[in-house]
C-alpha cells in the first residue's frame, strides 16, 4: 500500500474513531488506490484523499412531530452532502432506528463513487433519520415527513441536491416529502426528488431498478466466465424492493432465487421465487410492515430457518441484498466451504472488511462490489432527473435499455481500470479506481475550493 494511503487512513482513524461504518468503507476504498496515487503524485500534492474523505457539508437537525395519541415525538434528521465535483448532490434518504451520523457518512462516501461510475452528472450525498416508519399510521408518517422536509427543503433543489428513497423510504414517504416541499416552495420543482409516483413525474422501472441492475451486472460477470443466469440457483438476502427486483429478473432469465431473509431468519424454497404469485407476495410482505420472512414460508409451504442467514446453503451464486455488514468472517467461511464461485454484493457494504479480504483471497471466487452492482437504482434516478428536465416520459423499454447499457459500462470500466493498474480481473479494486478517478480529476480541475 502507498505510504500516502497509509498515512491518510491512519489519520482518519484518529479523527473518526467513533464512526466505525464510515471508517470501514473509507479503508475498503482507499486500500485499492495505492497504484493510482503512486502513478499520480499530483493527487497527494493536492491532498485529494484527505479532501475526498471530508464531506463538503454535514447537516443535522431536530425533527418534531405529533403521534396519533397527541404525544410530541422528537427524532434526528441528517443530510450529508459529500461531493459535488461532477454534479449536484444525489443520494437517498433512509428512515430506520439504526441511522446515525457514521452510517450516513459511509453511505454518502460510497454514493460519491457509485454515482461517478454511472457516468451521469451526479455528486454524492445521503441522509435520513432515526425515525422508524414500521408500525406507524399513514397520518404519523405524513406528519413526520412534513416536519422533516420543513427543515430539509432549504438545503435541496434540482441544481443543488436531489434526494431519493432508501431503506424505510418508499413511494408513500416520497409522496409526503415532495408534497411538503411543493407546499413550502410554491412551485412544482419535480426535479428536486426522485422515486416519485408516475402521476407526478416519476420514472418507469424505478422500483425494480436496483435489483434489475444487479442482475444485469451479474450477467456480465457470468459472460466473462462463459456462463449464464439460466439454470443457476441464487441465494438472496432481504425481501424488499431490491431482492424483489433481483428475483424478478433472475426468474425472467431462467434462474432461481432460492432464499430470502428477514430479521426473523431465512426461507429456503428449492422451487425458486419464480412465479408471479410468489413475486407479488414479496411486495405484499414489504407493504405489510410485519418485517417477517416467515410469512413466505407459511404461504408457500417451504422451509423456514429462524435466527439464521442463508449463507449456509449450497448454491451457485450469493447476492446479499439486505443491509450493511450482513456477511462477517464466520459467514464468509460458510460460503467458501460450499465452494460458491460468485459473490455479488448488492446491498450497501453488506460485507465486513475482514470478510471481504478473506473472500477476495479465494483464488476460485469472483467478488463484485456493491458500489458497482447496486448502481442501477441511482442510475434510473438520474434518468428520472433527465426526463423531468426535458418534460418527457420514456417507455419502460427505453428506461430498461438505458439501465442495461449503464450497468454494462460500469462493469467494463471496472475491468479496464483494474487492468490498467496491473491488478488483473479485480472487480472490487477496479470499481474503486474507476469511480475515484473521475471525481479526483474533476476536483483537480476546479482548484482548491472543495
Amino acid at each position: 500500500m502507498s505510504k500516502y494511503v497509509d498515512r491518510v487512513i491512519a489519520d482518519l482513524k484518529k479523527k473518526n474513531a467513533n464512526e466505525p461504518e464510515f471508517l470501514q468503507t473509507v479503508e475498503e476504498v482507499y486500500s485499492s488506490l495505492a497504484p493510482v496515487v503512486d502513478a499520480h503524485p499530483e493527487y497527494e500534492k493536492a491532498a485529494l484523499l484527505e479532501r475526498m474523505a471530508e464531506p463538503e457539508r454535514v447537516i443535522q437537525f431536530r425533527v418534531t412531530w405529533v403521534d396519533d395519541a397527541g404525544k410530541v415525538q422528537v427524532n434526528r434528521g441528517f443530510r450529508v452532502q459529500y461531493n459535488s465535483a461532477i454534479g449536484p448532490y444525489k443520494g437517498g434518504l433512509r428512515f430506520a432506528p439504526s441511522v446515525n451520523l457514521s452510517i450516513v457518512k459511509f453511505l454518502g462516501f460510497e454514493q460519491t463513487f457509485k454515482d461517478s461510475l454511472t457516468t451521469l452528472p451526479m455528486g454524492g450525498a445521503k441522509g435520513g433519520s432515526d425515525f422508524d416508519p414500521r408500525g406507524k399510521s399513514d397520518g404519523e408518517v405524513m406528519r413526520f415527513c412534513q416536519s422533516f422536509m420543513t427543515e430539509l427543503y432549504r438545503h435541496i433543489g434540482p441544481d443543488v441536491d436531489v434526494p431519493a428513497g432508501d431503506l424505510g423510504v418508499g413511494g408513500r414517504e416520497i409522496g409526503y416529502l415532495y408534497g411538503q416541499y411543493r407546499r413550502i416552495r410554491g412551485a412544482f420543482e419535480n426535479g428536486t426528488i426522485t422515486g416519485k409516483g408516475l402521476s407526478y413525474g416519476g420514472s418507469l422501472v424505478r422500483p425494480e431498478a436496483t435489483g434489475f441492475g444487479a442482475v444485469y451486472y451479474l450477467q456480465e460477470v457470468l459472460r466473462h466466465e462463459g456462463e449464464e443466469v439460466k439454470g443457476k440457483n441464487i441465494a438472496l438476502a432481504g425481501f424488499g424492493n431490491v431482492a424483489w427486483g433481483a428475483a424478478t429478473k433472475i426468474a425472467q432469465l431462467g434462474g432461481k432465487a432460492v432464499t430470502l431473509s428477514g430479521p426473523d431468519g431465512y426461507i429456503y424454497d428449492p422451487d425458486g421465487v419464480t412465479t408471479k404469485e410468489k413475486l407479488d407476495f414479496m411486495l405484499q410482505m414489504r407493504a405489510s410492515g410485519h418485517d417477517k420472512v416467515q410469512d413466505y414460508a407459511d404461504k408457500f409451504h417451504c422451509e423456514f430457518v429462524p435466527g439464521k442467514k442463508p449463507w449456509e446453503r449450497k448454491v451457485d451464486i450469493v447476492m446479499p441484498c439486505a443491509t450493511q455488514n450482513d456477511v462477517n468472517l464466520e459467514e464468509a467461511k460458510k460460503i467458501v466451504n460450499n465452494h460458491i464461485k460468485y459473490y455479488i454484493e448488492v446491498a450497501n457494504m453488506p460485507t465486513t472488511n475482514e470478510a471481504l479480504v478473506y473472500l477476495m483471497g479465494q483464488k476460485d471466487m469472483i467478488v463484485a462490489p456493491s458500489k458497482a452492482v447496486n448502481a442501477g437504482g441511482v442510475a434510473v434516478s438520474g434518468l428520472e432527473m433527465s426526463q423531468n428536465a426535458e418534460h418527457i416520459c420514456w417507455t419502460a423499454e427505453e428506461v430498461g435499455e438505458r439501465l442495461h447499457n449503464i450497468m454494462k459500462n460500469i462493469y467494463d470500466s471496472s475491468v479496464a481500470a483494474a487492468e490498467e493498474y496491473g491488478l488483473g480481473y479485480n472487480l472490487v479494486a477496479g470499481a474503486n479506481i474507476a469511480g475515484f478517478k473521475k471525481v479526483a480529476d474533476a476536483m483537480l480541475a476546479q482548484g482548491i475550493c472543495y
